[in-house]
Formats: C-alpha cells, sequence, structure tokens
C-alpha cells in the first residue's frame, strides 16, 4: 500500500463509515440550530403586521425586574367566536386565532380554532394556548401567544406601567402563526 496516497484522499477519521456518520451528525445538528434562529428572524423578514390594544392588567404584578407583563384585547376569545370542536378547549391546548384590522388600524378577533383555518383576504392567523379549560357558551377563551411578556432597557418599566391602558404593540405574525413584538406605541 502506499500511504503517499492515503494523506491525499482526505483525513483519515473521514475515510472509515463511523467518521462519515459522525460527521453528517454534526453537520445535522448545527443545520437544525441555524434554522431554528432562522425562523426566528423569518418571522420579522416575511411576517404580516398586526397591531393590538393592550388592557389594564393588575399594577401589583405589572412590573417584574426589566420586564413587563402585557395582556391584549386579543387574548379574551368570546364563545361566539369558537369555530372549533363541540367539547371546547382545555388547557395548554393549542389555538387559532383569526384577526382581521380594523379601520382605526388594530386587529381584532374573527374566529377561534382548534385547528389551522382557511384565511380569507385581510385576515391573519395568530397561533397560541388555551390558558385555562374552557366549554362553550360557559366563559370567555383566554389565549396567551408567548408575547406577554415585554423586556425593556433598565428603570423604564415604570413609565410603561403607567401607560399600560393606553398603549398599542405593533406585532409581525408569521404564516405559521407565530408572533413576535416589533415595538410599542401610545394610543
Amino acid at each position: 500500500m502506499n500511504k503517499g496516497n492515503t494523506a491525499a484522499a482526505g483525513p483519515l477519521w473521514l475515510s472509515n463509515r463511523r467518521g462519515k456518520l459522525a460527521a453528517a451528525l454534526v453537520l445535522l445538528q448545527v443545520l437544525v440550530l441555524i434554522g431554528v434562529a432562522l425562523s426566528y428572524y423569518a418571522i420579522s423578514w416575511y411576517g404580516q403586521d398586526v397591531r393590538v390594544k393592550t388592557v389594564p392588567v393588575d399594577p401589583r404584578d405589572l412590573l417584574y425586574g426589566d420586564y413587563v407583563n402585557l395582556s391584549y384585547e386579543i387574548s379574551e376569545i368570546s364563545p361566539a367566536l369558537w369555530k372549533g370542536s363541540a367539547e371546547g378547549v382545555k388547557r395548554g391546548q393549542v389555538v387559532y386565532v383569526v384577526v382581521r384590522t380594523t379601520p382605526d388600524g388594530t386587529s381584532i378577533p374573527v374566529g377561534a380554532y382548534d385547528r389551522k383555518p382557511d384565511l380569507m383576504s385581510g385576515e391573519t392567523m395568530m397561533k397560541g394556548r388555551a390558558s385555562y379549560q374552557w366549554e362553550p357558551l360557559d366563559w370567555r377563551l383566554r389565549v396567551n401567544y408567548g408575547i406577554e411578556k415585554y423586556y425593556v432597557p433598565e428603570n423604564t418599566g415604570k413609565e410603561l406601567e403607567e401607560k399600560a391602558s393606553d398603549l398599542i404593540v405593533h406585532l409581525k405574525v408569521s404564516s405559521w402563526g407565530q408572533a413576535k413584538i416589533e415595538g410599542l406605541e401610545e394610543r
């Protein structure tokens, strides 16, 4: 055997089957991590603009550390808007809320589903989770979208706390329903 040809063929660890499998697994892990990061940025690049109104939250729980708890009008879903199964929703279950922009530029819920709905023109789907068990015609469904905490620079939370009921949150919503806060503005 000529040892000079072996060195030219590439690293020794890639010459056997286990080495190639290990390299493929490492590459797969790197690609998955890049995909997760890109999916978050894809919301900003390709997401639809949605503006939602905030509602007051108990001021004792509003500020904790360097973030502000936000509650949204679109988080309370009326039983009349439920278009899902007759059994209702269990706590933690995925809920798809369809919102439509109103003339004032903010969005309101127009339907809630337990499966991905078909959207009409001008509608956006937001994916969330039911925060408590709910039966149809019993009470309102509360949906958490994962955007209930807004991180703020140090010592600016008190100012936002005072304006909490007069804010509009600018969101980007991806085609798969994930929302991301882009900013806050006063009504």
